[in-house]
């Protein structure tokens, strides 16, 4: 590679980098509409209260049981935010993202 296109290749890689993470997620009651962040995600989920993830577009994915258990062990921050309900979204805050280990398992 030419020393003309070495910084092109460096900007679009970071452009790409930060466009594929500027993305927003929240995480958001589905079965209690009043939730204003008075209780932590986790003790909803303890409740049997149900949760969604909504992106950036308003596209909605419900969680399931299983998603809530396999998310409690990669990323238990989650369970640590405050909880709040759709009608609430200008309030809730974004997802944490998932803490990477500095080591990759079974390499």
């Amino acid at each position: 590679m030419s020393f003309k296109l070495k910084p092109l290749a460096v900007a679009l890689l970071l452009t790409i980098f930060l466009a594929t993470t500027a993305s927003a997620e929240f995480l958001l009651c589905i079965s209690n509409k009043e939730l204003k962040g008075e209780e932590t995600v986790g003790s909803c989920v303890t409740k049997g209260e149900r949760f969604a993830v909504v992106d950036e577009y308003g596209l909605v994915r419900i969680l399931s049981p299983e998603e809530i258990a396999l998310t409690k062990v990669l990323n238990s921050k989650v369970f640590e935010t405050r909880a709040f309900s759709y009608r609430y979204i200008h309030l809730a805050p974004e997802l944490p993202p998932l803490p990477l280990p500095s080591y990759v398992p079974g390499g």
